[in-house]
This record gives C-alpha cells, structure tokens and sequence, in this order.
C-alpha cells in the first residue's frame, strides 16, 4: 500500500491561522459569496482576482481572474483556508465615523468583546439580513477584518458597516445622547416580548461575550437589560444565534 503523503507546507492538523493584518494592509478575500459581493461593491479597490477555472465560470461576467491551480490559490492564503476555489487580493474599505451611523437612527449592534470571528461573521451577516445600519465593536478584543470574518459574513461585509471605537460604553453613552434606546441582552433582563419600543428612535442592541456577558461599565450604559425567553431544554444560545433572534424581534416591533 503506497504511504500518503503530505502538501508541501501544509501538515496534518495545521490549525487555521487568519492573521490580524497591518491596518491599512490589503487583505486576501476567499470563498463565493465573499469575493462576489466584494466584486459587485464599487467602493471596494480590488488589486488581483485570483480562481481556478471552473470557479471562475460562476464569477461576474466582467471579472477577470487570473487562472490558478487549487494549490496555487491555496498557497496566497492562509493554512486551512476554505477558497472554494476563488480568492480576491483588495483594500479594506473605508469605514464610516460612529457619529455619522448614530444620524440614521437605525438598528445598530455593540458588540462588548466578542472575540470570534466566525460568531462576529454571522453578525454581520444577520444584520445585512434585517437592514440594521451598522456594527460597533472595539479596537481590542474585537476580530480585525480578515478572510476568515468576511467569509463567515457572507458577503455582508460589503453592505453592513463594522466600526470599531476605543471605548464601547463611551460609544454607547453617545448613542443615548442621540436618541437611541440601548437594550443589553442578557440572562437576568426582562423578557424580549414585553418590551415595549419608541418608534421613530435610534436602537441599540447590546451582546456580549459568551460566558462573560456584558461587562458592568456596557451594562450600565443600557436603559433596559432584556432576554430571549426560550422554552426547550437548553436556555440560551450562543452570541450569533442570540443576535439573529433579538434583530428578528425587534425589527418585527419597530415595523
């Protein structure tokens, strides 16, 4: 029986590593939705659109990609990457000021520490979803832009801005400045159906941390804690699935 052998570079088991990029660094985009969505958004600088042939056939019309081998894609990216055969080399795109986001008066997300790029990915995601104007987190202990967050985003990378602040309850304490209701989720709160919403005003939908929850300065700057009211045997859900549902809700009751 022949032995198997290893991609060069790659060895078994390698865990994926997404690196924080230099800010202001082009970063590689990867995987279908990601890189079409960034194709369709004429504020994004593409530099190099890199697919294999059979990928590039479900690429735009207008897009011209350089032909690769998987492997070759494989090596632009890092370790354990999921291409699905296409991969987009483009600037970050230009982030919008937290004051201009708090004049829309939508539905925004804080985010207090989230950390996972994958759950921070579905965010953006389910905020694209239901046309909430924007994600707020922090400069530290937040997810930087990465292929592995804009490939869990699906695309909403694109459509969602994701601003990150120095300080989350000064962020927020801004917010209630300008109007907006600011609603902690967590365990302890009232429950989501009860709550009572002022149309017509900004709201902000505050999550934190898995495990840790909300810190006490970001709880202090919500004007009501609430919570899922769930019924099944396990009670809670994680951060991602916790958004999706709370946005679901809420937008339901500001319609």
């Amino acid at each position: 029986m022949p032995s198997a052998r290893r991609k060069r570079g790659r060895p078994w088991g390698a865990r994926f590593v997404d690196k924080a990029p230099d800010p202001g660094a082009p970063i590689w985009l990867y995987g279908h939705h990601a890189v079409t969505a960034a194709l369709d958004n004429p504020a994004r600088k593409r530099l190099r659109l890199v697919a294999t042939r059979n990928a590039a056939r479900e690429l735009p019309a207008s897009a011209r990609a350089e032909i690769l081998e998987p492997r070759a894609i494989d090596a632009l990216l890092p370790a354990g990457a999921v291409h699905q055969g296409v991969a987009l080399q483009a600037e970050p795109l230009e982030q919008p000021e937290l004051d201009a986001l708090l004049q829309m008066q939508g539905v925004l997300v804080f985010l207090d520490q989230v950390t996972d790029p994958h759950n921070v990915g579905a965010i953006l995601r389910s905020a694209a979803a239901f046309d909430a104007a924007g994600i707020i987190t922090t400069r530290r202990h937040a997810p930087p832009v990465t292929g592995v967050l804009a490939k869990s985003a699906s695309g909403a990378l694109e459509h969602v801005p994701y601003v990150q602040v120095s300080n989350l309850a000064d962020a927020l304490s801004a917010a209630r400045d300008a109007g907006f209701q600011c609603l902690g989720l967590d365990e302890s709160g009232e429950p989501l159906e009860d709550l009572r919403l002022h149309k017509g005003a900004g709201t902000a939908i505050v999550l934190g941390a898995e495990g840790a929850g909300l810190r006490e300065r970001t709880r202090a700057m919500c004007d009501k804690i609430i919570r899922l009211r769930t019924t099944g045997a396990i009670g809670s859900l994680n951060v991602s699935n916790a958004a999706a549902v709370a946005l679901y809700a809420i937008t339901s009751k500001l319609a």
